[in-house]
């Protein structure tokens, strides 16, 4: 339905008004009429579209009926069809008459200006900023949905610079704007009616600090770009160049979805009439689109490696070397994180894990930070963070447990649940068992990961584990039949199979754990005749 305005007419002086291109116009002719009035004609140029809402039916006019009566109130709506050349170049007339008809006791002349206001963005997802039908104030999911989408610029284009670009109030390069949305202001119209009028961008309070909107002006030059909207700025007047219908801003977002922000953010922007003297402005249109934060998504061992990560700590060089075979094998790209860097802790799979986030218009990786924040807690944003490579973290507060350690977390290959489709995997986490206590991931990074919506969380019992991770049972490798990819699930009981076929075999009193320094040298024969032991591993079972 389009936007409607009621316009007050007068008999006594010509009125004028603007009307913006797809809204309707609904005249006041009952307000306007002289005493004594029964009924009115209406009459229009032919840019003007009239029709009448009489007693519950719409009548285009001109009709066979050329004179409508006052009672009961009918409804007068107009619209037009195309920008206005000059200003009041299209009008409407009432004529007024009492019962008997004859001349008109009155009559009433409102010029009109037609112009154009659109806010749009990329609405149909087409990797580009068009007009669409589409509803911009509306948001859906799927490859049959609708809404634009907004990347948290959560990358370093700049090496020299100490923040994420989503820290920074500046544009610092084309590579910087890249990463943003574009956000497209068209207006057509006389130009001295958006001179007397002004147009106004803005955004709604609660959003503002949820993103930053930049505008260079017609040029386009990098220095000429400066930060118009978000934050501490809620509105912005738009002058619309004399050459250009066009005026182009660019959108960054500067938070994921989390458990107070769903995702969603509005931009409008709204036509203001120039009142009289000591007046407030009145809103004429206001236009709206809808973004949707796009939310970190994780990527699953299934998928082909990219890159591979691996820590050089005292005495592991025969593992680096041998991961540095199989990378270069595979025509993988490796780095190795030193010594100095890690600060001998070798668990990165705990420190980070790898995802991305995506937009038609721009995708790139995200590296995420546990919070466990030990030896390699520098690494990710010192090392890793960079152009087109972004960086988030949480924090957790109420302090940290092994449980938030990213080897407790891991995400599923594309699956269907009970009907439902989740192409994106589903992220799987280990907790503790339901309402016997225990550790539990923090409640930040659960809160981050729930958020995000399009992998939504299943929480596994991992808090037997003296460690507790998830990937210390499960792991998700490629197959070539059936879905595509084959759990791997460790089994105490297919353990205790195989120690007891050593035992048969003979090998009942070779020592476990040779090699290993600290650890006690149990042997097979004394792990099957553990009996506490054993209850504990059919527990696990």
């Amino acid at each position: 339905m389009a936007q409607q305005r009621r316009v007050q007419l007068s008999t006594q002086r010509p009125a004028s008004t603007v009307c913006v291109l797809g809204t309707e116009l609904a005249l006041d002719v009952c307000g306007s009429a002289p005493r004594g009035a029964a009924s009115f004609q209406a009459q229009a140029t032919p840019g003007v579209r009239l029709w009448l809402v009489h007693e519950t039916q719409s009548v285009k006019l001109p009709s066979s009926v050329t004179r409508w009566p006052l009672t009961p109130s009918p409804e007068l709506l107009l619209a037009m069809d195309a920008p206005s050349k000059d200003v009041g170049d299209e009008k409407v007339r009432i004529s007024y008459f009492r019962e008997d008809g004859g001349v008109p006791v009155g009559r009433a002349l409102l010029y009109l200006t037609c112009v154009e206001v659109s806010l749009d963005a990329d609405v149909n997802r087409s990797g580009a900023v068009s007009r669409t039908l589409l509803d911009k104030t509306s948001w859906t999911w799927g490859p049959d949905g609708h809404g634009a989408v907004l990347l948290v610029n959560c990358d370093r284009d700049d090496a020299a610079a100490e923040h994420l670009d989503s820290e920074d109030s500046a544009v610092l390069s084309y590579n910087d704007l890249q990463d943003m949305a574009q956000l497209v202001l068209r207006t057509r119209g006389p130009r001295p009616i958006f001179t007397g009028h002004r147009l106004l961008l803005h955004v709604d309070f609660a959003d503002a600090d949820k993103i930053r909107v930049f505008y260079g002006g017609s040029s386009g030059e990098l220095e000429k770009f400066r930060h118009v909207l978000g934050g501490p700025k809620l509105a912005y007047s738009v002058q619309p160049s004399r050459h250009c219908h066009e005026s182009v801003f660019y959108v960054e977002a500067l938070a994921f979805p989390d458990v107070a922000f769903p995702g969603l953010v509005s931009l409008h922007v709204t036509l203001l009439e120039s009142p009289e003297k000591g007046l407030l402005e009145a809103p004429i249109f206001t236009d709206s689109v809808v973004f949707r934060v796009a939310p970190w998504i994780m990527t699953p061992n299934t998928a082909a490696p990219l890159e591979v990560f691996v820590c050089s700590v005292d005495g592991n060089e025969e593992f680096v070397a041998a991961v540095g075979a199989l990378a270069e094998r595979v025509s993988c790209p490796l780095t190795v994180c030193p010594a100095p860097q890690n600060r001998q802790d070798r668990w990165i799979q705990d420190e980070i894990e790898f995802g991305y986030i995506q937009a038609p218009y721009k995708t790139f990786p995200v590296v995420f930070d546990s919070p466990r924040d030990l030896g390699l807690k520098d690494f990710p944003i010192r090392s890793i963070l960079g152009p087109d490579f972004g960086y988030v973290a949480r924090q957790a507060p109420e302090g940290s447990s092994s449980l938030d350690s990213f080897g407790n977390l891991e995400v599923s290959p594309p699956v269907t649940v009970r009907g439902k489709e989740y192409p994106l995997g589903r992220i799987l986490i280990g907790s503790s068992f339901p309402r016997l206590g225990g550790r539990r991931m923090a409640k930040a990074v659960r809160d981050f990961l729930v958020a995000q919506k399009v992998q939504a969380p299943v929480e596994l019992f991992s808090d037997w584990l003296l460690v507790g991770h998830v990937d210390e049972f499960l792991s998700f490798v490629p197959a070539p039949d059936r879905k595509g990819f084959r759990l791997l699930l460790a089994s105490p009981s297919a353990c205790y199979q195989l120690l007891k076929e050593k035992q048969e075999e003979g090998y009942g009193e070779a020592p476990m754990f040779q090699g290993l320094d600290r650890v006690p040298k149990t042997t097979i024969n004394e792990i099957l005749t553990n009996e506490e032991l054993r209850k504990f591993n059919d527990y696990a079972q």
